[in-house]
């Protein structure tokens, strides 16, 4: 053991473990083991998936309102076969095998070809003042994933993840707990894998492997050991389980898919106009400009500005007449402002929604406004409330929230002046009064509840139409409510490195709406950082520029001509993509499949997958290669097996393989996948800008299928059944290439338009599309 000087030595207090299995009591889905006082519950949830509690007192916690996971009674029951021996009892579904060992208690999984996974070892669960922790084996060649916002590597082993909600200001790749707490991952070795969801609220840890070498360790300072295991054994069925039971995204407008703009700040409403003109001007395609904290008036939340914004209706719908949607920051302080006619904090104080501390004096603290207080988003009413206050946004044309310092991050004296970042009292309560709990319980919960509100607000003021919601800080499930971007991150090399595992990391954590500020917020970034952060940015899912007010502009075309050019190029070539994009957020909606996604989640059996950090792909089609460091303009690409094709040039490989990448400037090294049906839309300057009339669908030699799924964009009728998808299915036959496409399926019908199917390299065919069937067939040269 390493010597620290001047570091006393500790000792911890030792563990109490589960002892031996006394009685056992089932039930239709559960399986109790009462081991003389503690209790292990086992519940059978779905053929792959098992909820596993410990209570050190054998009595369990009732479920809490603001559960995030689905109601074990609400899921199906499954046929499930227990199986009681001497020293063991199996309990068997049709794709897993649970084994609970008597002498002492402990729990281990099989696949059915009998191979382990999250198996107890050593003491297998331990409690003691103030902590329940569960110790599991880490198998060979097993990798880590997910943990939500996490800096650093795609692979997290031998890291240890904190999950408390935190303003991770100037944060980077050492950095443990972040803006995001979601206490999930996956585990993946050559053939098998499996998910974790610590299911608590309260400050909880992950030990991958830091501590005891061999071991992982989830840790939390609740009542009792909650966790469920997801069975996969590929990466994306883990994730369609976990989000079927933590909930899945809306269909977000298909406006909000296209580029972002936003500054700390944009200070007045002529500079945002301004603003608007450029990039119309430029013809450099945007749909959304984002206010932040200066259209306010003194900071106070659902304010504007009387000066700076005196005519926010009028800008937004001129703002609006040139394509442009407005999006607005709402922080959760309110000024703390008695007698000043200010109707946030009056209406707070006098309905009591704003959180106090257990001697009932109100709690404040200090962010923009300065001094202020906060509203209780546990309570169903606070919400209700806070919900309402967004009509100050809506009736102004405001299109969607933007919820920030929502960990919540305040400090404990006026910004500015040196100070401390606090939390609420951890002893403060919090919740409805019937279900009264404190912020150690709640405090991960603070922002997705602020964006539940803010979501639900929206749907409600804004309808038929969507709103666009985007969060700082969530918990698990905040996928349901809000998109979420990596916080403040810096125009660094480092940093758009870090953003292509973070990013991969959060989808693997079920949140697929995600992205990073293009360009870095804080610092200045070069005309080179900022070209490279674009291309790589046109893939995000959110693709939003945004830099501090301290820094020099951002916008695409401060960096000159050249940069200008680049920029203007890749955002034009996302609004190309967006057809195919849209889809892919269908495919999120519906299964939990992340938009952006490692290479490892399409070839799970490929070791060399597992820890590639610094490639990514956008669905299961295309392969992107940043470039990452300055100066490069060659880049080695792993290729996995299979057939794939160059964007640029259409030369082709056969992988598994790795290629010297030719990467100038303006190039971003981008390969297809044989087979490979991408659907494109003409370039327009904002979603909907015109009528599509004309869909391109581009192949690649191969074979492959593809849904292409479409809506109106705009409005919730995708739930009623006004959507429809369309098959494409390709495949070679002797020397020609056959494209199958299926009749049009569901209750929405696209406006006429012309489709352009091209084989790349080989040619076109053209139709008029009126939903019916066809069959193409292109000649193929030897």
């Amino acid at each position: 053991m390493p010597q620290y000087f001047g570091q006393l030595h500790t000792t911890e207090p030792s563990w109490t473990t589960l002892g031996a299995v006394q009685a056992i009591e089932e039930s239709d889905r559960h399986i109790s083991f009462h081991c003389g006082g503690p209790c292990l519950k086992i519940s059978v949830i779905a053929a792959n998936l098992i909820r596993v509690r410990v209570t050190p007192t054998g009595e369990f916690s009732p479920r809490r309102s603001w559960a995030v996971t689905q109601d074990d009674e609400q899921w199906q029951a499954i046929e499930f076969e227990v199986k009681e021996q001497a020293d063991v009892v199996e309990i068997t579904t049709q794709q897993l095998r649970v084994v609970v060992h008597r002498h002492p208690c402990r729990v281990e999984c099989f696949d059915l070809k009998g191979q382990a996974f999250a198996e107890d070892v050593n003491q297998g669960v331990g409690w003691r003042k103030g902590a329940l922790a569960g110790w599991k084996k880490i198998a060979a060649e097993e990798h880590f994933y997910g943990f939500g916002e996490r800096s650093g590597l795609l692979d997290q082993i031998a890291t240890t993840r904190t999950n408390w909600t935190f303003d991770a200001l100037d944060y980077d790749v050492l950095t443990d707990n972040m803006y995001q707490a979601i206490p999930f991952f996956m585990a993946l070795r050559p053939g098998l894998g499996y998910g974790i969801f610590f299911n608590t609220t309260f400050w909880s840890q992950f030990d991958i492997g830091v501590q005891q070498p061999g071991v992982w360790r989830m840790e939390t300072q609740g009542g009792e050991l909650d966790y469920y295991i997801i069975y996969g054994p590929e990466p994306a069925n883990i994730i369609n389980t976990y989000t079927q039971l933590t909930g899945r995204m809306s269909l977000p407008p298909k406006w909000s898919l296209g580029y972002h703009q936003c500054r700390w700040s944009y200070e007045s409403q002529d500079i945002v106009r301004q603003l608007v003109q450029e990039f119309r001007q430029r013809q450099i395609p945007c749909d959304v400009i984002h206010l932040d904290i200066d259209y306010m008036d003194g900071y106070r939340i659902f304010t504007w500005n009387p000066k700076r914004f005196s005519e926010p209706k009028a800008l937004i719908d001129d703002l609006k007449q040139d394509g442009f949607k407005t999006v607005t920051i709402v922080d959760p302080g309110v000024k703390y402002e008695p007698e000043a006619d200010y109707l946030v904090f009056d209406e707070g104080l006098k309905n009591d929604y704003f959180v106090r501390k257990t001697n009932g004096q109100l709690f404040h603290g200090y962010v923009w406004p300065d001094k202020a207080v906060f509203p209780d988003f546990v309570r169903p009413q606070v919400r209700d409330w806070w919900g309402s206050l967004h009509k100050h946004l809506t009736d102004m044309g405001v299109a969607g929230i933007w919820n920030d310092m929502n960990e919540p991050a305040l400090e404990d004296r006026p910004f500015g002046d040196p100070g401390h970042k606090i939390d609420f009292p951890l002893d403060a309560p919090q919740g409805p009064a019937d279900e009264i709990s404190n912020h150690a319980e709640t405090h991960n919960l603070y922002g997705l509840m602020m964006a539940q509100a803010s979501f639900q607000a929206m749907a409600k003021l804004r309808s038929p139409e969507r709103s666009f919601i985007l969060t700082r800080s969530g918990y698990a499930g905040i996928q349901r409510w809000s998109a979420v971007w990596t916080g403040d991150n810096q125009s660094l090399w480092e940093h758009l490195e870090m953003s292509i595992p973070m990013l991969c990391n959060l989808g693997l954590s079920g949140v697929a709406f995600v992205g990073a500020d293009i360009g870095g917020f804080a610092g200045n970034a070069t005309a080179e950082l900022f070209a490279r952060w674009m291309q790589l940015g046109m893939l995000y899912p959110l693709m939003r520029g945004h830099s501090a007010m301290s820094t020099e502009r951002h916008e695409p075309w401060v960096f000159g001509d050249r940069v200008e050019k680049i920029c203007r190029e890749y955002i034009e070539l996302r609004y190309r993509l967006l057809p195919y994009i849209y889809t892919l957020f269908w495919e999120a909606a519906t299964t939990g499949a992340p938009i952006l996604r490692p290479l490892l989640y399409h070839f799970p059996s490929d070791r060399y997958t597992f820890t590639l950090s610094d490639q990514v792909m956008l669905g299961a089609s295309l392969l992107a290669a940043p470039v990452y460091r300055p100066g490069m303009e060659y880049r080695a690409v792993y290729l996995p097996a299979g057939r794939w094709y160059d964007w640029w040039t259409g030369e082709a490989f056969t992988g598994p393989t790795h290629i010297l990448a030719h990467a100038p400037l303006e190039r971003m090294p981008l390969y297809v996948r044989a087979g490979a049906i991408i659907p494109m839309a003409p370039v327009m300057q904002y979603v909907d800008e015109q009528p599509l009339n004309s869909l391109t669908i581009r192949i690649w030699q191969g074979e492959g299928e593809f849904t292409l799924y479409e809506d109106d964009g705009r409005s919730f009728e995708y739930k009623n059944g006004s959507s429809c998808i369309t098959s494409y299915r390709v495949y070679t036959q002797e020397k020609q290439l056959i494209v199958e496409i299926g009749p049009r399926n569901g209750e929405y019908s696209p406006r006429q338009r012309e489709i352009i199917v091209e084989l790349v390299g080989v040619g076109q065919q053209r139709f008029v599309d009126h939903g019916a069937g066809r069959r193409l067939v292109f000649s193929l040269n030897d």
